[in-house]
C-alpha cells in the first residue's frame, strides 16, 4: 500500500502546477565530506544508487539464508522454479526486442526481465487465494533467480566505463567478507564497514551500486541455531537474573547476539527500513511521470511502452507459466505440495509487476527523457494489466478446478493410534499433543525440556504423542536414531531409549546405540538384528508420509489436537495454545478405533 501511495502522490505532484519542485528535489547535489574528501551525488543517485543497494543487499542476505537453511537447500524442490525464472526472463525480453528492435530503444530490453518481489507478494494477498503459503514459497525461489540476473544485467550491461583500481579495491572488499566468515567472526560491525566499503569501491569503478548490495549480501554468513551457542546464552541470561550487574548483562546480550547468525540480525533490522522507507522513496523519486502536453497519448503508441507493458505481462505468464507447466510434465521437478496449476498461471500473471526493478533499470538503460517516460508509462500499465490477469486467473482456477488455497496441509492425515503410537499420559486425556522429531535436532521437545514442562503443567489431562520425523539430509543419524528407537520400543523400553537419544544428540553411531542397549538391559543381540536387518523401517516412513501429508516440512512440528501448530514452540506458548483449544471444546482427536 505504502509503494502504490508513493507512485501515486509521485504522478500527482509530476503533474501538478507544482512539477518544478519535484525534478528540482531529486536534483538537488548532497554531499559527505571528510576534510578534502568527499562523496558527491543528487538526491536521486543517493536513492537509486545508495538506498536501492540496501535493497539489494537485503535480497542477498535472503538468498543467503535460503542456500543454508532455507527452501534452497532442498535441490529438487529448486528446479521446477528455477527453470520458471530463466523462462520468465527469456520470453519477456524477446517479446520486448519483437516489438521494439532497433535503435536506443532496444536497449530496453532489460527494463522487462524483473519482478519487484514486494509488489508481486502485496498483489498476491489482494487478489491470491486466502492460503498461499506455498504458491508464495514457489514464487520467492523463482525471483531469486530473477534478482540475480537482474542486478547481473544490471552491473554488467548497463554500467558506465570501469575504474580498475577501485574495481580492485572492490573485489579485495569481497574476499575480506569471504574471510570474515571463515574466521566465524559474529559481530554485524566488521561485515557492516567492510560491505559500505564495497559499495563505495563500486560506484567509483562505474559498475552500478545494486551488484555490490547483492554480492555483499551473499556473503553474509547464515546458519542454523547451534544448540551450544543456545545453551550458552541461557546460561548467561540466567547468571545475570541472579547477578543484575552491568557487565553480566553486557556478557550475556553478546552471547545471545553471537547465537543468532549476522545474517538474520541484519534482516531483521533492515527489513523494516526497505519495505517502509528505501522502496517507496524508490517510487516516489522515480513514478513521477508529467503526462501533459500530449506525452500520454505519444505513450500509448509507442513501441517502448508496449515493449514493456507486453514484455512484462504476456512474456512473464508466458515464460514462467509455460517453463513451469512444462518442465513440470516433464517430471523435472513438481509444484509444492497443495499448489495447482491454475494458481501458478495466477502466480505467473502477478509476476508482471516490474516495477522496482524496471525503473531502475530505465534511468540506465536509456539517455533520452522522453524514452525514459514512455517506459516508465509501460510500468505502470504492466501494474495494472498483471494484478487484473491474476485476478482472473486465481478465480478461474477456483472456479474450475477448485484450487481455493495454496498452503500446506493444517490436520493431522492420521489420527492417534493408542496401539500403534507411541503415548505418554493416559491413552483417553481430554488434550492432545502430537510431536513429529527427529533424536538428531537439538531443539526438539525433550532436549529443551518442552515435552516434561507441558506434561507437567496439564498432568492427566494431557495425552503426548511423538512420531518420527528424520531429516537425513541435514542430520545424517536421524533414521538410525529412529531406528534404535523402535528397536528398543519392540522389547518394551522406548522412552527410556527416547531419553537416551535426546540427552546424546552428538553420539548416535551404532556403537553409541548399542551402548545405550546395554545401558538399559536389553538384548543387545536382538536389538542389532532389529536395526541391522531395518525391521521398524516401514513405521519409520508411514510417520514420514503422515507428516508429509499433515504439512510438518521440520522438526520440531507440533499438532494441538487435530490442528498444526504455527510459531513459536516454547512451553509458554504451548501451553497456552492447548488451554485455548480446551476453552474451544478440547483438542482429542478421535482415535482410529473410535473413527
Amino acid at each position: 500500500m505504502l509503494l502504490v501511495g508513493a507512485a501515486v502522490v509521485a504522478l500527482a505532484w509530476a503533474n501538478s502546477p507544482w512539477s518544478a519542485s519535484y525534478d528540482a528535489l531529486w536534483g538537488t547535489v548532497v554531499s559527505v565530506s571528510a576534510g578534502d574528501a568527499a562523496f558527491e551525488m543528487d538526491l536521486g543517485h543517493w536513492i537509486n544508487d545508495g538506498l536501492m543497494a540496501v535493497f539489494f543487499f537485503v535480497i542477498g542476505l535472503e538468498v543467503r539464508r535460503d542456500l543454508a537453511v532455507g527452501e534452497l537447500t532442498r535441490r529438487r524442490r529448486v528446479v521446477l522454479p528455477v527453470v520458471a525464472g530463466v523462462g520468465g526472463m527469456v520470453v519477456p525480453a524477446l517479446l520486448y526486442l519483437l516489438i521494439a528492435p532497433s535503435g536506443e530503444a532496444a536497449r530496453g530490453w532489460g527494463v522487462v526481465i524483473g519482478t519487484d518481489t514486494a509488489f508481486l507478494l502485496g498483489a498476491l494477498a489482494l487478489v491470491g487465494p486466502a492460503t498461499s503459503t506455498q504458491l508464495r514459497v514457489f514464487l520467492l525461489t523463482l525471483t531469486v533467480v530473477d534478482d540475480i540476473v537482474a542486478v547481473t544485467v544490471i552491473g554488467v550491461v548497463y554500467s558506465g566505463t570501469l575504474h580498475v583500481p577501485a574495481l580492485v579495491l572492490a573485489g579485495a572488499g569481497v574476499l575480506a567478507l569471504v574471510a570474515l566468515d571463515r574466521w566465524g567472526v559474529w559481530r554485524t560491525w566488521p561485515y557492516a564497514l567492510t560491505a559500505l566499503a564495497v559499495w563505495a569501491a563500486t560506484i567509483a569503478s562505474g559498475l552500478h551500486a545494486s551488484i555490490a548490495g547483492m554480492v555483499a549480501g551473499l556473503l553474509i554468513p547464515a546458519f542454523a541455531p547451534r544448540r551450544e551457542e543456545v545453551e550458552g546464552a541461557a546460561l548467561r541470561f540466567r547468571a545475570f537474573r541472579q547477578s543484575p550487574l552491568a557487565e553480566v548483562g553486557r556478557s550475556a546480550q553478546a552471547a545471545l547476539a553471537r547465537a543468532v547468525p549476522v545474517n538474520e540480525r541484519m534482516q531483521i533490522v533492515l527489513h523494516p527500513w526497505t519495505g517502509y522507507v528505501i522502496v517507496p522513496l524508490f517510487a516516489l523519486a522515480n513514478a513521477g511521470v508529467d503526462l501533459r502536453g500530449g506525452l500520454l497519448g505519444e505513450a500509448l503508441t509507442s513501441p517502448v511502452t508496449w515493449g514493456v507493458a507486453v514484455g512484462l505481462v504476456a512474456g512473464k505468464f508466458v515464460g514462467i507459466g509455460g517453463s513451469a507447466l512444462l518442465g513440470a510434465r516433464l517430471r523435472l521437478g513438481a509444484f509444492p505440495q497443495g499448489v495447482g496449476p491454475g494458481q501458478v498461471l495466477g502466480g505467473a500473471a502477478l509476476s508482471g509487476i516490474g516495477f522496482t526493478v524496471s525503473l531502475l533499470i530505465i534511468g540506465l538503460a536509456f539517455d533520452s527523457a522522453e524514452l525514459q517516460d514512455e517506459a516508465t508509462v509501460g510500468v505502470l500499465l504492466a501494474v495494472v494489466l498483471a494484478i487484473a490477469l491474476g485476478w482472473v486467473v486465481f478465480r478461474l482456477a477456483a472456479v474450475l478446478h477448485g484450487e481455493t488455497s495454496a498452503g500446506l496441509p493444517m490436520v493431522l492425515c492420521r489420527p492417534v493410534d493408542k496401539d500403534r503410537d507411541h503415548l505418554l499420559g493416559p491413552a483417553d486425556a481430554p488434550l492432545t499433543l502430537v510431536e513429529y522429531a527427529d533424536f538428531e535436532c537439538p531443539f526438539c521437545a525433550r532436549a529443551t525440556g518442552v515435552a516434561k514442562e507441558v506434561r507437567e503443567h496439564f498432568g492427566d489431562d494431557l495425552r503426548y504423542v511423538l512420531r518420527h520425523l528424520p531429516l537425513p539430509d541435514v542430520h545424517p543419524h536421524a533414521e538410525l536414531a529412529a531406528a534404535a528407537a523402535e528397536a528398543a520400543g519392540a522389547q518394551g523400553r522406548f522412552w527410556e531409549m527416547h531419553d537416551l537419544l535426546f540427552a546424546h544428540p552428538e553420539q548416535l553411531e551404532l556403537e553409541d546405540l548399542a551402548g545405550y542397549a546395554g545401558h538399559l538391559e536389553l538384548d543387545v543381540e536382538a536389538f542389532l538384528h532389529d536395526v541391522d536387518e531395518q525391521h521398524h523401517a516401514e513405521r519409520i516412513r508411514e510417520d514420514v508420509a503422515d507428516a508429509e501429508a499433515s504439512g510438518a516440512r521440520g522438526t520440531p512440528t507440533f499438532f494441538i489436537g487435530m490442528r498444526r501448530h504455527v510459531g513459536p514452540y516454547d512451553a509458554r506458548t504451548l501451553i497456552a495454545e492447548l488451554d485455548a483449544a480446551r476453552a474451544a471444546g478440547g483438542t482429542a482427536p478421535a482415535t482410529r478405533d473410535e473413527r
